[in-house]
């Protein structure tokens, strides 16, 4: 479980494609910190670390995850957004992340209001009945609100710390994302869904 507050920008050192899928090496701050085994978001994508040395860190991606998210996509120099697993102890903020991506979207636009940007995704027209507006949504793993919802369209508006500490500042328009809906809202679906079945 994850909160979607990025505790770090690492950078894609390698991905080194194989018939398994692709082995993924990130330089960060946090490989000190982690161990094999641990559970690590990279784009919002929950992966396990497999091994660490001298401030980096090796992931691999099954063919699943190179097939559904963007993280097959990621080369030497992209920067990713972390986020380690939550621990029971700690204070709960952002919102309920998996890590289980339900979907990637499409940069659209930015634009600027005073200090903020405002991004625009097109999503896939079957994630539009998890999204509300005021909802949450993580965005390569960040907490974000929805602030506009449209047909197939989402803004969120970014705040100057989420812009510096995440890597949506690297976004340009053209560039997909990965997209988890809220946890809470897949169930109220899934579960209408069953008793609308049952009648």
């Amino acid at each position: 479980m994850f909160t979607g507050l990025i505790e770090s920008v690492g950078q894609v050192e390698d991905a080194a494609v194989g018939d398994a899928g692709v082995q993924l090496r990130v330089r960060t701050m946090l490989a000190s910190k982690m161990h094999a085994g641990d559970s690590l978001a990279i784009n919002g994508v929950c992966l396990t670390v497999v091994t660490t040395d001298a401030g980096t860190l090796l992931a691999d991606l099954g063919p699943e995850t190179v097939r559904l998210t963007t993280l097959g996509e990621l080369r030497a120099g992209h920067l990713v957004n972390l986020e380690r697993a939550l621990r029971v102890d700690s204070r709960f903020g952002g919102h309920f992340v998996q890590g289980h991506v339900d979907g990637t979207a499409e940069l659209k636009g930015i634009r600027t209001e005073g200090d903020a940007h405002w991004l625009t995704f097109q999503f896939d027209e079957t994630l539009a009945g998890h999204l509300i507006i005021k909802g949450s949504i993580a965005v390569d793993g960040v907490s974000l609100t929805v602030a506009e919802l449209r047909r197939d369209e989402i803004d969120v508006m970014i705040v100057p710390f989420t812009w510096d500490g995440t890597n949506l500042r690297a976004l340009r328009p053209g560039d997909r994302v990965n997209l988890e809906c809220d946890m809470v809202g897949k169930y109220v679906i899934r579960a209408t869904q069953i008793a609308l079945a049952n009648r």
